[in-house]
């Protein structure tokens, strides 16, 4: 049955992958019975960025007691974030985090650095007892309701020497109402260090979306119905007066009723699940925490307000006592969210809001609603009139609104934050709309009377994003421009991004920093070669050689491989037919009984979207009766990773009795090969080989290939990657089990890498795949991280309704389910291949069972293709 195809839509998630100390940084060897893993891109960077922090370059300021600790790589647009964090003496460090930024191909392009000095020698023994310290961090609230704990941390955010400091946690009241505070207390001297709010206050608009019925995401069946999102997870919407979901016997919510607290949830959940598709389609991000979820909508806050506080959201009413869940509320607090779970926490020193703002700005132009709803503007609170004076702040404008400055000065960074987000939120207009819009939008006045020429509301929030991507605890504006110059840069090698963001800046009064990033337009391109550069063979027989590519500037690229001026009867076969600049290809030239004499130069053309390049290589196709070359095979070969092998010397002869010099190609990472044929090293990861040794003349070659099977060491866990066949590459199933059809290689939907996929469904009628893998986790490892890449597009055009779905489930020996991983669906739908990582620590010492179970309905298609899998261990 054919599969039937729509636009191409995507699950946008960023990877979940869990803290990784530098020192166990992840593999890719090849996995137990199966070919080697190509690396991904997040890998490559995972790579390239603790290579680069091992080496400790200056600008990390390290001292001899810090240690750095990744956290999870997050993917944008192509680009890959590898945030960290650091420790003194086992001590978290506050403001000693960082994030390295690469390209697809693992290359860094930038580094954002909050720490501007090494900490030194400094004593990690407290004067201060954490019990006056607590009493300290008290005394900054009003009234205390719980101490969350206090635990001790160097504090280096700043100019100053560092500190070592009690780090403790408050809720209660303050100045603004409900407060989450940490207040970090010097150690020695009892004096207040810093202080971060985690109650995030927002603002509203209209508490009406539109036109209705609007269509929310709920959970339930039959006569039983919840206010739970079910793609979203740990997102509600309750009652605040109890904390209670709202549930019914239809599926049918609210009313007219503006002061209705169930009417609150439809606006709310509304204006968070299209944020969520916002993130996922223009981000790549899986939700606001960066893990399929978020929080739980609270409404009936008893105050004119709504905010977020790291464990919820809580909205509350206008001066009419009307709910006030609208799109750039939800989306605002929501957005606070995203800020908070990004690299470096909550952005400060009067960032926050203007931050915020944009998510609410950039949700309701995704969301475009037409009047009289709440239609795409660049202001804010402009419908529900909160306190009855009109719109709380104006992002084209802001002194329009309360006096908010336009321009930034030194005295910004100490304002109250929400008049501070001015110059912000007037960047941001610029960025997106410019000066002076030709769609409609209202014309936006300069501090210097210069003229800006806007990119379009997407492109503002993609480089938003991707700044954020990059940011520290030490986030300013200053540091702000310095991000999102980076960020357009890497988003746009034409440089018009860039130049719009930096024109931006400079039109709010955002001073040029030292060293910020300049850009100069570049395409994208690379290099190739081929090695060896020339061999022989006799008819009838092969040889290989490997193709490798280079990313020269921009971007890395799909590039297409192909060969010609072949010899009749000879072929040309790539695995993979397709790489990404920075990876290779194996070529293998087979030649025919038939394929006469003489020396060919066959030309290797790879073929990109930007450019194309060749590589040139000498095939020697041996007389009859000419010279030979064989090559005895030792036979399947096993040793222990982390342990030396003996000596293994490869043998061969010449019918000329010429001397032969030795090559090979699938050595296990550790092992190498030197021209006269011995094979020596420490094997350093688990899995098997395939290996080839070829010996060669220079006028005659002969080669032989054999398993290599490294173990993993005795009495620990080694890392390694423990799925067989993880890119379907072979060509079939095995050692996976997939219904019929689902292993395809097809160009109808492109492999993510390489030339074969798993595609569960497409069918457009009723019917079910599955793909499972069993595979055991040595009980020695202490991590397991499952990752793979889906891409999913969809006919469906329904907002609301999951009619195809896709599970991912663990199983065990017998069959049994033992949890769910997440399930996807027509509604996930976005364009290209994404990345999800899930931890599997509680699965570690069991044999289990990974099972993909792709579902349709009887009509209109979706497809699921997945690719590129691992189960890393370690």
């Amino acid at each position: 049955m054919p599969r039937l195809l729509a636009a191409g839509l995507a699950v946008g998630t960023a990877v979940a992958a869990g803290v990784t100390a530098l020192s166990a940084g992840p593999v890719t060897a090849a996995a137990a019975g199966g070919p080697a893993v190509t690396p991904n891109a997040q890998t490559l960077a995972a790579q390239s960025a603790d290579a680069l922090v091992a080496a400790r370059p200056a600008y990390l300021h390290a001292s001899a007691n810090d240690q750095f600790v990744r956290q999870q790589v997050i993917s944008s647009n192509g680009a890959q974030y590898v945030p960290y964090l650091r420790t003194y003496s086992g001590l978290p460090v506050v403001g000693g985090d960082f994030v390295i930024a690469t390209n697809g191909a693992g290359q860094v392009v930038f580094q954002s650095v909050a720490q501007d000095h090494a900490i030194g020698a400094l004593s990690t023994t407290p004067t201060l007892s954490s019990a006056k310290a607590a009493s300290v961090a008290s005394g900054q609230l009003k009234s205390v309701t719980k101490v969350e704990g206090t635990q001790l941390v160097v504090y280096a955010l700043g100019s100053a020497p560092a500190t070592l400091a009690w780090e403790t946690t408050v809720d209660g009241t303050g100045d603004d109402g409900y407060s989450r505070l940490s207040v970090d207390v010097d150690a020695k001297t009892g004096a207040v260090l810093h202080t971060q709010e985690h109650v995030e206050h927002g603002s509203g608009t209209s508490a009406w979306n539109g036109p209705n019925p609007v269509h929310i995401d709920t959970s339930g069946s039959g006569s039983s119905y919840s206010m739970n999102t079910p793609n979203i997870t740990n997102m509600p919407c309750q009652d605040a007066a109890n904390d209670t979901t709202f549930t019914k016997s239809t599926d049918v919510w609210g009313s007219t009723d503006k002061t209705s607290r169930e009417t609150g949830c439809v606006d709310a959940l509304f204006g968070a699940q299209s944020e969520f598709k916002m993130l996922a389609q223009w981000d790549g991000r899986n939700g606001m925490d960066g893990n399929g979820g978020a929080w739980p909508i609270r409404v009936g806050d008893q105050e004119e307000n709504a905010y977020y506080d790291g464990s919820q959201v809580q909205i509350g009413y206008n001066s009419q006592g009307q709910w006030i869940g609208a799109i750039d509320v939800i989306a605002h607090e929501m957005g606070h969210g995203v800020d908070d779970h990004t690299p470096g926490g909550i952005s400060g020193n009067g960032t926050q809001e203007f931050v915020a703002d944009t998510f609410g700005a950039s949700t309701e132009w995704f969301t475009n609603e037409p009047a009289p709803y709440d239609v795409p503007d660049f202001t804010v609170g402009e419908q529900i009139n909160l306190e009855g004076t009109g719109p709380i702040r104006n992002m084209y404008n802001p002194s329009l609104i309360n006096g908010d400055p336009n321009c930034y000065s030194s005295s910004i960074p100490g304002d109250e934050v929400h008049a501070a987000a001015g110059p912000g939120n007037h960047w941001f207009y610029l960025v997106a709309e410019g000066t002076n819009p030709t769609n409609g939008q209202p014309t936006s006045p300069t501090c210097n009377n210069s003229t800006v020429t806007g990119v379009g509301i997407q492109n503002a929030e993609k480089i938003m994003y991707n700044a954020m991507l990059l940011k520290t605890s030490g986030a300013s504006y200053l540091k702000y421009r310095v991000w999102t110059l980076q960020a357009a840069k890497t988003l746009d090698p034409t440089c018009a991004e860039f130049n719009t963001v930096k024109a931006a800046w400079t039109a709010v009064s955002v001073p040029v920093q030292s060293g910020e990033p300049t850009c100069t337009a570049s395409t994208n391109d690379f290099s190739m070669a081929v090695s060896p550069t020339s061999g022989s063979v006799n008819p009838g027989s092969s040889l290989s050689a490997t193709v490798s590519t280079t990313l020269t500037s921009g971007s890395a690229q799909s590039v297409a491989l192909s060969a010609s001026g072949l010899p009749s009867g000879a072929t040309a076969s790539f695995n993979p037919a397709s790489v990404t600049t920075g990876s290779t290809s194996t070529l293998t030239l087979s030649t025919a009984a038939g394929t006469p004499a003489g020396s060919y130069p066959v030309t290797i053309t790879g073929t990109g979207a930007s450019a194309t390049h060749t590589a040139t290589f000498t095939l020697t196709v041996n007389g009859s009766g000419s010279e030979t070359v064989s090559v005895t095979n030792p036979g399947s070969q096993t040793s222990t990773a982390g342990t030396a092998i003996s000596t293994l010397q490869i043998s061969a002869t010449d019918s000329a009795g010429k001397a032969l010099t030795y090559s090979a190609t699938g050595l296990p990472a550790g092992l190498s090969i030197s021209s006269s044929g011995a094979i020596t090293g420490t094997p350093t990861a688990a899995g098997t080989s395939s290996v080839t040794v070829t010996a060669s003349s220079g006028t005659a070659s002969g080669s032989t290939t054999f398993s290599w099977t490294v173990n993993p060491a005795s009495g620990g866990c080694t890392a390694s990657q423990l799925l067989g066949n993880a890119g379907f590459e072979t060509g079939s199933a095995a050692p996976w089990t997939a219904s019929s059809g689902v292993i395809d290689n097809s160009s109808s939907e492109a492999a993510h890498s390489g030339s074969w996929k798993a595609w569960l469904d497409g069918y457009g009628t009723t019917h079910t795949d599955t793909l499972a893998q069993q595979v055991t986790i040595p009980a020695s490892c202490t991590t397991a991280n499952f990752s793979f890449y889906v891409h999913i597009d969809t006919a469906e055009t329904t907002g609301s309704t999951a009619y195809d779905k896709l599970s991912v489930q663990v199983l065990n020996s017998s069959g049994a389910v033992l949890g769910t991983l997440a399930t996807y669906s027509n509604l996930n739908a976005a364009s290209g291949y994404v990345s999800h990582s899930f931890s599997l620590a509680s699965y570690i010492g069991q044999t289990i069972s990974l099972k993909f179970t792709g579902t349709e309905d009887s009509s209109l298609q979706t497809s699921f293709v997945v690719d590129d899998t691992a189960l890393n261990v370690n």
